[in-house]
């Protein structure tokens, strides 16, 4: 199988092709062979992608008070659990203070934790 990929690893945008063998249960991984790609950052990602491909997810949490609080996943998870992911967040409050990086909801999908992307004191 063939895919067509444009590398978001950077800012170059890379254009990439992967050329791949798909097995009964999906991608066979150490088929996957990648051109285009000017990095092994881009590499890496291409074969992330057509193997498992996975997204950092962003979102906002209720904030008691009112108002919201920005968060994202601490790290990308499978693409097939976002909406897993995202059903676990419903309903939750959050009260300041909040910090960057701050845990809110622990392992939303396979250990990663929801971090809040902004600071909010009061």
């Amino acid at each position: 199988m063939k895919t067509e990929l444009t590398c978001i690893s950077c800012p170059l945008g890379c254009a990439m092709t992967a050329e791949y063998e798909a097995g009964a249960n999906g991608v066979i991984a150490d088929t996957v062979k990648v051109t285009g790609s000017g990095c092994a950052r881009g590499v890496l990602y291409a074969k992330d992608e057509v193997a498992a491909p996975k997204r950092t997810v962003t979102t906002t949490l209720k904030r008691s008070g009112g108002g919201t609080v920005s968060v994202k996943t601490a790290a990308p998870v499978p693409k097939a659990e976002i909406f897993a992911a995202l059903a676990k967040l419903k309903g939750i409050e959050i009260a300041p203070p909040v910090r960057i990086g701050q845990a809110l909801v622990k392992e939303v999908s396979a250990g990663i934790d929801i971090v809040a992307t902004e600071e909010i004191d009061t």
